[in-house]
């Protein structure tokens, strides 16, 4: 073969398509998580140096060569939220200046989720403001885990993802074989989430908390729709912040007559008075997963933390390859 023929071959194979340029990097918000996933994935995370200087400004540097490569950034926004949420902003831009092919964020936590709407006048809608902030930065697309609310796919112009904490949680209640559940919703709200919890657990019967919110993190409970006399009542929401509705809402099943209460959420936010309230005793269980890192200071006896590595690792080697998501997730 000549000399020629053998660059026109080698140039041939070139610009074959490389299955193997996908690159997962880590910011600073829950390193342990981005380690789990990659390693359901076989591969380590990008090497990448982020530092913080003298007056709050965060620098990105990615450490290898990422031209024409498959990005995946894994970044749950949570406490200090600004902090993570300007990061990913720079880790997007500092893959775009490098040339990646294209830039996946995975958000396993979306922050600023529930101001999604105009409620009264003359307030933000942040929930696509930071939209908008992802995209300007230069992501191609986005993989979330439980949405505050459906409505917030709509809020993005590039292709968006969303996957479910549930399987996860589906299966560790469903370990526990707990007799006479009754599935039970926080608020009006949540209904469609706790229908289709129930659905997944033998069509488990539903009740629903009728609840009025004053302010901001501040429920009150007025009223149970539905049976949940000596049953075993479990709540379940997208996410536990200050734990007012969650913990409300454990007094008022035990009230009506609920055996026990166990309570199920993918984001374990713990904001002030959480692990008090939670642990207070009415709660015979506490089931969260670890999209948002629980710190040793708000870990309490009835918390189980469960993992999504596993889950967010498949959705990404699915986006990857071009495969459906929605057999494994919906």
């Amino acid at each position: 073969m000549t000399r020629s023929a053998t660059l026109t071959l080698q140039s041939m194979f070139q610009r074959l398509p490389d299955t193997n340029r996908l690159r997962l990097f880590s910011g600073s918000a829950n390193i342990p998580l981005a380690g789990e996933v990659a390693r359901y994935l076989g591969m380590d995370l990008g090497p990448m140096i982020s530092k913080t200087f003298a007056d709050g400004e965060i620098y990105i540097q990615i450490q290898e060569s990422i031209r024409g490569c498959d990005v995946y950034l894994i970044q749950p926004c949570c406490r200090p939220v600004n902090d993570h949420l300007m990061e990913l902003l720079i880790m997007i831009d500092a893959c775009k200046r490098a040339s990646a092919r294209q830039i996946t964020a995975v958000i396993p936590y979306y922050s600023y989720a529930r101001a999604d709407r105009k409620t009264a006048g003359r307030e933000s809608i942040t929930a696509k403001l930071v939209a908008n902030l992802i995209t300007e930065a230069g992501a191609s697309r986005i993989l979330a885990t439980d949405l505050h609310s459906a409505q917030i796919q709509g809020y993005f112009d590039i292709p968006l993802d969303h996957v479910y904490g549930s399987p996860v949680i589906l299966d560790y209640i469903a370990s526990k074989n707990l007799s006479d559940l009754v599935i039970v919703s926080p608020d009006v709200g949540g209904v469609a989430r706790a229908r289709a919890f129930a659905k997944k657990l033998n069509d488990a019967p539903l009740a629903i908390i009728d609840k009025r919110r004053q302010a901001h993190n501040v429920a009150e409970v007025m009223n149970v729709i539905g049976d949940v006399r000596g049953k075993t009542a479990v709540l379940v929401d997208d996410m536990i912040d200050t734990a007012g509705t969650i913990a409300e809402g454990a007094r008022i099943l035990l009230r009506e007559g609920a055996r026990q209460v166990y309570a199920c959420a993918t984001h374990a936010v713990f904001s002030g008075p959480a692990v008090s309230r939670l642990s207070s005793g009415d709660l015979a269980e506490v089931i969260v997963t670890n999209t948002i890192p629980v710190s040793e200071d708000k870990q309490f006896p009835q918390l189980k933390v469960l993992s999504v590595a596993n889950l967010i690792g498949e959705a990404i080697w699915r986006i990857h390859e071009d495969s459906s998501l929605s057999s494994m997730f919906r």
